[in-house]
């Protein structure tokens, strides 16, 4: 797996950063490191990572047709708040996605810890979507779920990936700051 976790780490990396600038490009270089993990997931039994990262297919097309949808005055698709309902629902799809998931795996699969493991997908869904359209806190909580991340996947002897996923963690970081610094007037929805 090591060419395969290199060449999807080195994807990852660009795509997150790209991201974090602001920029359109990002999408296509997302598409192929999800597409290698998901394979990686696959063959290591974690099926909720794998149905993640399929699912990641659709919604980084999706992204990049939103990202790419700015009007004539603007140079990058404005960032948005999430309200105080927005995070509240966001945060409760994350929890009960986590218990749903977390349960279909641990009684009909032989995942390896089906609640970490779903915990991550059904936090990273949610981000991603936050990320497709552009509102601030996708970053907090991609930071949360590479904090889980990171301890499953050492677990896992996925080194690289852990790897991955402490580089993200820090660009996550970064775009935070970088979203916040070039908001303009503030826009919850």
């Amino acid at each position: 797996m090591t060419e395969l976790e290199i060449i999807a780490t080195i994807t990852g990396i660009i795509s997150v950063a790209l991201q974090a600038k602001e920029k359109v490009i990002a999408w296509p270089f997302a598409i192929v490191s999800v597409s290698i993990l998901a394979y990686i997931f696959l063959s290591e039994k974690l099926y909720s990572d794998l149905g993640l990262h399929v699912i990641y297919i659709i919604l980084n097309i999706y992204g990049w047709i939103l990202w790419s949808q700015k009007k004539d005055t603007e140079s990058v698709t404005p960032t948005k708040l999430l309200s105080q309902n927005g995070m509240f629902y966001s945060f409760t799809t994350t929890i009960i996605g986590c218990g749903l998931i977390g349960y279909i795996m641990s009684t009909y699969t032989d995942a390896d810890l089906p609640f970490f493991d779903s915990f991550t997908t059904s936090g990273s869904l949610v981000a991603q979507y936050l990320l497709a359209k552009k509102y601030l806190q996708n970053w907090w909580l991609w930071i949360i779920v590479d904090l889980v991340a990171i301890p499953l996947y050492i677990y896992k002897s996925l080194y690289i990936i852990a790897g991955l996923f402490t580089v993200y963690l820090i660009i996550c970081v970064w775009g935070y700051i970088s979203w916040s610094k070039a908001m303009k007037p503030k826009h919850v929805t």
